[in-house]
């Protein structure tokens, strides 16, 4: 055996000297392959050798020597540039943090250029028309790594409900939104050969079989199966103190503690799966970032990526207005003393004390709009291909990461718990050349923004004013959209009452809902929509079908109409019954399932019209 470890040894040069802080690997070197040996050496040169501190004679866990291994070999290949540079890494920003290093130290901030829209407008809705006609050249790709809990719901968050109404889930509220862009471009580029758009999720190993589950159960919502791609994010090491010793799981010590990396790991995943050269080959020309529980971004995608067409920005981050110091990053231009320049997210916590310390003396402060200069960041991008093919090229996707330690005392020498590097998606900017085109599009949040991201109970504590961001205020903003977007088009829509639902004050307008390929765009609302319509606050309206055209409607309860592409309906009349009310549910009443609980409320379909066309054909329904 000792001749075999001496081969192996001289094969890989690996000395005695790096082996001498290691013994129990030394004696264990007979068990692995060379591939294996070779991991070993790196660990010890990265000063890991506590790594092996408890691990027995051969014959003894061999199987467990083993399988440590294959889990680094995997932290090693899912990592750009290997183990080894996240080690390196992770010292170099340790370092920085136990000194109290300013990431921004030398940069002055200022206003970046971006495109500020109102909804309606001439020139949101021309914005509109370009972005359907280039969506036909578009990816999507929709970061979804993360599971419910935290929203108190204990499944994948894309399988929440978006609204309560037709319980559409946010993943087919997504897949059926991209179908009637894909259709809608088709549609406007008349004789061109229709393209599908690619659908790539990010998933984790939390969500991926689950992910997997609900498109398989659900035939992909109606999109072709070829479209989809789900790429799965790896966990990273964690680290246990400053010199960035990679942690043992203190239930197995031949494992190291792993948490997640963040969302900005979707790039390097996206650059790695040869997936951005197959689509820049296909002549597609933009990829399309999205996060999992915002039930309203469908309505901001066209006009913003008509802005991305319109300026030819390589990056376009979209964005709502934003008060002075409120709890979401700012989108913010950096100019470093050196001439470096950069538009990226600078978190709200940071750019206060950043602008104070740049000659700003009053910091983040509202302007004569009544928002801050500063537009609120949504994590949603929308990137040009070819220069962002260069850049990943360069990168290999790695996003510049950051590292949050907690620390026991003020001496920054131990840490209450193992810590980690973390990057995220819309950091992306932050390695780009100051040639690069980065800009950004505002609209207004009650249209673009209404993420589900907080439970009940923290939803309900949140100060006055501010947006509670839970399940319970998502749903009620896609109601607020879709009746202003109506009242718009000339509707009368009554003022919504105001109701509390799991210790949430919020607004309730009529429960209004339609398929994304009624109306994608203002102007297709504006199509459909004619006459005289009014909607009483109590009633429900839902719309399942392209060809409905609603004219001198008077709604007051419940309507619901569907029909196939190949019918057209005529929508008018008077439609008066009892409707569907709106009843409390206690949040910690477990006889509810979750998904309602966390509402705060469930619908009673109490009484209702419903009607639905599945024959060819012209019809009207006028009561």
């Amino acid at each position: 055996m000792a001749s075999t470890v001496e081969s192996k040894l001289s094969n890989l040069s690996i000395n005695d000297d790096l082996l001498a802080s290691a013994p129990n690997l030394r004696n264990n070197l007979s068990l692995l392959s060379h591939q294996q040996i070779d991991l070993a050496k790196m660990l010890l040169e990265m000063n890991q050798s506590h790594l092996f501190k408890h691990w027995p004679d051969p014959g003894v866990d061999d199987d467990k020597k083993l399988a440590f291994f294959d889990q680094v070999n995997r932290l090693d290949g899912s990592y750009p540039g290997g183990l080894a540079s996240y080690i390196e890494t992770a010292k170099g920003l340790l370092a920085d943090s136990k000194a109290g290093k300013n990431p921004f130290d030398g940069f002055t901030p200022s206003v970046p250029s971006g495109e500020v829209l109102t909804f309606g407008e001439d020139n949101f809705i021309q914005f509109e028309e370009t972005g359907v006609r280039e969506a036909q050249n578009a990816a999507f790709v929709l970061v979804a790594g993360g599971l419910g809990e935290r929203l108190g719901y204990n499944g994948i968050k894309v399988a929440l409900p978006s609204e309560s109404t037709t319980d559409t889930c946010f993943l087919q509220r997504y897949i059926e939104s991209i179908l009637a862009l894909q259709d809608a471009s088709y549609r406007s580029m008349q004789g061109e050969v229709k393209r599908d758009i690619p659908f790539v999720i990010m998933t984790s190993d939390d969500t991926h079989s689950r992910t997997l589950e609900l498109l398989k159960t659900n035939n992909y919502f109606g999109m072709n199966p070829k479209q989809v791609h789900l790429l799965k994010q790896e966990k990273v090491a964690c680290l246990d103190d400053n010199d960035a010793r990679l942690a043992v799981d203190s239930q197995n010590a031949f494992t190291i503690q792993t948490k997640p990396h963040g969302h900005g790991d979707v790039h390097a995943l996206l650059y790695s799966s040869g997936l951005l050269k197959e689509w820049h080959n296909a002549g597609l020309r933009w990829v399309l970032f999205f996060q999992d529980t915002n039930g309203l971004l469908f309505k901001a995608i066209p006009a913003s990526l008509g802005v991305s067409a319109t300026k030819n920005y390589h990056v376009n981050s979209l964005a709502v207005p934003r008060k002075a110091k409120e709890a979401i990053g700012g989108i913010t231009k950096l100019t470093h003393s050196d001439g470096r320049t950069m538009v990226i997210n600078v978190e709200y916590n940071q750019l206060d004390p950043l602008l104070r310390a740049s000659g700003y003396p009053d910091g983040d402060v509202n302007d004569e709009t009544g928002f801050s200069p500063f537009p609120g960041n949504i994590n949603q991008l929308i990137l040009e291909l070819g220069p962002y093919i260069e850049e990943l090229t360069k990168t290999k996707g790695a996003i510049k990461e950051f590292v949050n330690p907690k620390y026991k005392d003020s001496t920054k020498t131990a840490f209450k718990s193992s810590t980690r590097l973390e990057c995220m998606m819309q950091d992306y900017p932050k390695t780009l050349p100051p040639s690069a085109k980065v800009g950004f599009t505002v609209m207004d949040a009650w249209l673009a923004y209404a993420p589900v991201k907080n439970n009940p109970e923290d939803a309900a504590k949140v100060p006055k004013g501010n947006p509670y961001h839970s399940a319970t205020s998502g749903e009620m903003a896609i109601y607020r959209a879709n009746s202003l977007v109506l009242r718009k088009a000339g509707v009368k829509v009554d003022d919504p009452v105001r109701q509390v639902f799991n210790g949430q004050e919020v607004e309730v307008w009529s429960r209004i809902a339609w398929k994304p390929d009624w109306a994608l765009t203002f102007a297709d609302i504006k199509k459909k929509v004619s006459g005289k319509c009014s909607i009483s606050q109590k009633s429900t309206l839902v719309i399942n079908g392209r060809n409905i055209f609603v004219e001198d409607l008077s709604l007051d309860g419940a309507l619901v109409i569907g029909c196939i592409d190949d019918a057209e309906v005529n929508l008018g009349g008077s439609v008066q019954n009892k409707g569907w009310t709106i009843e409390n549910v206690d949040f910690k009443d477990a006889s509810e399932p979750e998904k309602v609980r966390i509402r705060g409320f469930k619908i009673n379909k109490v009484e209702q019209l419903e009607k639905n066309y599945s024959e060819p054909g012209k019809f009207s329904l006028k009561p």
